[in-house]
């Protein structure tokens, strides 16, 4: 794996620097725990492709298939369908998932801070560097933001959704958006239905939104995310 790594494409940046509009990462997601079935039928690489159309900045690919029906090989696909930055999102907690998602393309690995200690956290977020990759470290909870932050993220996602209980709360959320440091670029995960969500989350601070459920079940995924970008991005609004 790590040799085939080492032989992954080109690596395309991840989210990209922030615009003057909150970009919008849509996501591939057939299924999950909150919402049971989504689009079992999915076409990966079709919807991938239409949310590029509609404007999405990168795509982001559920590779776990246990609880979201995914798996590395939509990953591979979609990388190899798009130009756009492709996210490995999962339950990575070991440096084989690193290697695996970069050998598929990937350009960014999700890392979620309270499955793994403060140690951890840092290890795999310098193999995800040392791989030329992005780590998109998410948190959810106050006490969660100073470890991710120790492991030096320079885009962090902030999730609305409670793992545990998988309640949502924007308003956790954009409390959470406004204490992390303006060199840092926020990525809002979770919650977002509506063009007002996007702007509710701009407003708190976010640099980018990503974007699943609401996307995803759409018979037209390329119009869904269309409704979603262009709105203007808050500057000025973070310590």
């Amino acid at each position: 794996m790590e040799r085939a790594a080492q032989k992954g494409p080109p690596i395309r940046q991840f989210p990209g620097a922030p615009a003057p509009t909150v970009g919008v990462i849509a996501e591939v997601k057939r299924r999950s725990p909150s919402q049971g079935a989504i689009r079992e039928d999915l076409d990966p690489v079709a919807h991938a492709r239409a949310y590029v159309r509609g404007g999405a900045v990168a795509v982001s690919v559920l590779t776990d298939e246990a609880h979201f029906g995914g798996s590395i090989d939509d990953l591979r696909s979609i990388a190899a369908a798009v130009t756009a930055p492709v996210l490995r999102k999962d339950f990575v907690i070991n440096e084989v998932q690193i290697h695996e998602a970069r050998a598929a393309g990937a350009s960014a690995v999700l890392l979620i801070a309270r499955i793994m200690n403060a140690r951890q956290l840092d290890g795999l977020a310098k193999m995800v560097r040392w791989l030329d990759m992005v780590p998109l470290i998410e948190v959810h909870a106050a006490a969660e933001l100073d470890g991710a932050l120790a492991a030096g993220p320079s885009v962090l996602g902030i999730n609305a959704r409670d793992l545990d209980t998988l309640v949502v709360d924007l308003g956790g959320a954009e409390a959470l958006i406004g204490r992390v440091p303006a060199g840092i670029q926020v990525v809002a995960e979770s919650g977002v239905e509506t063009r007002a969500d996007v702007e509710r989350l701009a407003t708190a601070g976010a640099d980018f939104v990503l974007v699943g459920t609401s996307v995803a079940r759409q018979a037209d995924p390329e119009k869904a995310v269309r409704a979603l970008v262009g709105v203007k991005r808050q500057t000025g609004v973070r310590p």
